[in-house]
C-alpha cells in the first residue's frame, strides 16, 4: 500500500470514527461564525454547543468531549471564559483558532496566554501562524497575506513548543506535529468567499480529534472539509448556492468517498 493510499484510508477511518462517536464539542467562537459553524458541524455528524458565558464555560468544558476557541470577536468576558475552559478541559482535545492574532496588542497577549495552555491543535492561516509564533506577518485582519509555505517553519516551531499539532490552512494545507508533516490539496476557490467557513473548520477538527490521534485526525478533517468544498463547487452557481451545497456535501460524503477523493501527501 502506498503512503498516499494509507493516508487516505486513515482519513476514511477517522471520518467513520467521528460520526460513530458524534462527539459533543464546546465551541467558544465569534458572533459571525456561530450559526454557520453549528450547521456545518451538525451536517458533518458532530454535536456542537455554542456557549461562551464565563460563568459556565469552564463547567461545560468539563462535560464536553472537545473544546474549540476562536478569538475573532473577543472581549474581556469571553477571554476569561476561554482561559477557564482551556484549564478545565484537562486531558481532552482542544483547538485554538487565533483569528487575526497579530492585529492588536490585546490579541497578541491573549494568543500567548492560550498558547501557554498547550492546545492539542492550532489551526490558522499563514499570517496568523506566523504572528502566533512571534514572526513578522503581513496579514490584514483575519485575512492572510502570507503564503502557507512561508509559515511552515513557524508551524513546526509552534508544534514543538506546545507538543501539539499545527495546521496552516490555505490553497494547500500544511499540517505538522513538529516531526511529521503532510499537505492536503483538497478544496475549492469559492471557500474563502464564504464567511466563517474557516472558523467552522476549527469545529470539524475538534470533532475529529475526539478519541483519535491528533495529527491523523487533523489531516483527515482537512481532507474531508476540502472534498466537501470540491463537491459543492461542482453543484453551485455562486456563493449563495455554494453554502447550501456545502452543507449537503458534508452530510453526503462517506468514508469510501473520502478514501477515494482525499489528496494527502506526506512531507
Amino acid at each position: 500500500m502506498s503512503d498516499t493510499t494509507a493516508a487516505n484510508q486513515r482519513a476514511a477511518e477517522a471520518l467513520h470514527a467521528m460520526r460513530t462517536a458524534a462527539p459533543l464539542v464546546h465551541n467558544i467562537t465569534n458572533y459571525v461564525a456561530m450559526n454557520i459553524m453549528a450547521n456545518v458541524m451538525l451536517a458533518a455528524g458532530a454535536s456542537p454547543a455554542m456557549l461562551h458565558a464565563r460563568e459556565e464555560a469552564a463547567e461545560f468544558a468539563g462535560i464536553a468531549q472537545a473544546l474549540t476557541l476562536n478569538i475573532g470577536t473577543i472581549s474581556p468576558p469571553w477571554a476569561e471564559a476561554m482561559i477557564g475552559a482551556a484549564q478545565a478541559i484537562a486531558d481532552k482535545p482542544w483547538v485554538l483558532d487565533p483569528v487575526a492574532v497579530g492585529a492588536t496588542g490585546y490579541r497578541r497577549t491573549l494568543g500567548a496566554e492560550l498558547l501557554a495552555r498547550s492546545p492539542t491543535v492550532i489551526r490558522g492561516n499563514a499570517s496568523e501562524i506566523l504572528s502566533l509564533a512571534g514572526t513578522q506577518a503581513a496579514g490584514k485582519g483575519a485575512d492572510a497575506a502570507d503564503s502557507v509555505a512561508a509559515a511552515q517553519d513557524a508551524a513546526r516551531a509552534l508544534a514543538l513548543q506546545t507538543g501539539g499539532v499545527v495546521a496552516v490552512t490555505g490553497a494547500l494545507d500544511y499540517v505538522t506535529d513538529g516531526t511529521r508533516a503532510a499537505e492536503v490539496a483538497n478544496g475549492h476557490p469559492m471557500m474563502p468567499r464564504i464567511t466563517a467557513l474557516g472558523c467552522s473548520l476549527t469545529g470539524i477538527v475538534g470533532a475529529f480529534c475526539v478519541g483519535q490521534n491528533p495529527f491523523d485526525a487533523t489531516v483527515a478533517a482537512l481532507a474531508f472539509y476540502g472534498l466537501a468544498g470540491e463537491r459543492a463547487g461542482m453543484a453551485s452557481a455562486g456563493p449563495g448556492s455554494f453554502q447550501v451545497a456545502f452543507l449537503d456535501a458534508l452530510a453526503a460524503i462517506t468514508p469510501e468517498d473520502l478514501a477515494a477523493g482525499a489528496r494527502i501527501a506526506a512531507r
